[in-house]
């Protein structure tokens, strides 16, 4: 795909729910490459997965006999990706880190505050699609959305590690640098 706007992404989505094959490999690798092309900023992958909402919604209104099976599929594709940029982002950081960069703990700080917004942003805006959606579409992400809420996401668990892992590496910094 070349065309990362967001209706490039809406009709890319579309098609890759519609079409039924291998939804979850190619929403994934969709939403991989939109954000590697917008970069893992909270505002991008916020456009980005609202935009793959939209399309997923849209391919959705064409398989009404097994939409739900589809919408899971979709939803695991988009939050493997999702998971797969907080890794990535962790890995970014733990190298910075080590490698002793020029990298402030104010750029730690924007860095862990923007991948926490990660999947607030990604449900909050799974939620504003579903409001705007109707019939067994919007029934079937009120459910799923419900269900991440109570259960979490695999984005949220790899976000989770992350701040962890930083927070115990800032702790120790802050006390080997008041010592």
């Amino acid at each position: 795909m070349s065309d990362f706007s967001d209706e490039g992404i809406k009709q890319a989505a579309s098609a890759a729910v519609s079409a039924g094959q291998d939804i979850r490999e190619r929403v994934r690798d969709l939403t991989l490459s939109a954000i590697r092309q917008r970069r893992m900023e909270a505002s991008e992958v916020k456009n980005v997965v609202q935009a793959l909402a939209e399309g997923i919604t849209l391919g959705l209104d064409k398989r009404a006999h097994d939409s739900k099976q589809a919408l899971s599929q979709a939803f695991a594709g988009l939050d493997a990706a999702l998971m797969k940029s907080a890794e990535a982002t962790h890995l970014a950081l733990q190298q910075l880190s080590s490698n002793n960069h020029d990298f402030s703990s104010q750029d730690l700080k924007a860095a862990l505050d923007n991948l926490k917004k990660v999947e607030q942003s990604f449900l909050d805006t799974l939620s504003e699609v579903a409001k705007k959606s109707s019939g067994h579409v919007k029934t079937e992400l009120d459910e799923l959305l419900n269900h991440s809420r109570r259960t979490g996401t695999d984005t949220g668990r790899q976000v989770a590690t992350t701040l962890a892992a930083f927070s115990q590496r800032w702790a120790s910094c802050f006390r080997r640098c008041r010592g």
